[in-house]
């Protein structure tokens, strides 16, 4: 855990009808000091959007090597790199070069964040999607976070409904690709 973090745990259900994942797990996620509240929960929800047996969070802002979210199989290899906000291009071409699979979530406006990455070596960069969400979606469920959490995320026809903490909100998931 990164020095001044702060843990805040999930107990999440999650149903993601779309890929026919239902599980039902406790995360604890080390907040960094410079991580927003709208980063920590873009970086939970890329989890629970990309949750597959191997998954795993790192500590986020303060991972240097590593993205916010990585699959690895058996062998300690890495099969899925996932960024949150807004990697620089120089992030995605290391985890499309260590990774079979790269992914980006954003809480940002997604166009922008493309555009810093136009005329950057990316190696795959056609390859990688950039999921976000609709506008005011993060915002409207930050306020309800707290240290202990209790989430719900359904997930159908890319249609994500999230309950926090008693908050909901719902939002497509929309994508591009990066290069």
């Amino acid at each position: 855990m990164a020095a001044g973090a702060t843990m805040h745990t999930f107990d999440v259900t999650l149903a993601d009808v779309d890929r026919g994942v239902y599980e039902s797990f406790a995360l604890r996620l080390a907040r960094h000091p410079s991580e927003t509240d709208a980063f920590m929960l873009t970086r939970l929800l890329a989890y629970c959007l990309e949750y597959e047996e191997g998954i795993d969070v790192t500590e986020g802002i303060a991972a240097k090597d590593e993205p916010a979210v990585l699959v690895r199989d058996l062998t300690g290899a890495i099969l899925a790199w996932i960024e949150v906000g807004a990697p620089d291009a120089a992030r995605l071409h290391l985890g499309s070069k260590q990774s079979a699979r790269v992914a980006v979530y954003t809480h940002r406006n997604p166009g922008p964040v493309a555009a810093a990455w136009s005329g950057k070596k990316i190696h795959r960069a056609s390859e990688i999607p950039l999921h976000g969400f609709e506008p005011g979606f993060i915002d409207d469920l930050t306020g309800a976070l707290g240290r202990r959490n209790t989430v719900t995320v359904s997930i159908t026809e890319r249609r994500l409904y999230v309950e926090l903490n008693g908050t909901t909100a719902a939002s497509d998931v929309t994508s591009q690709m990066a290069g």
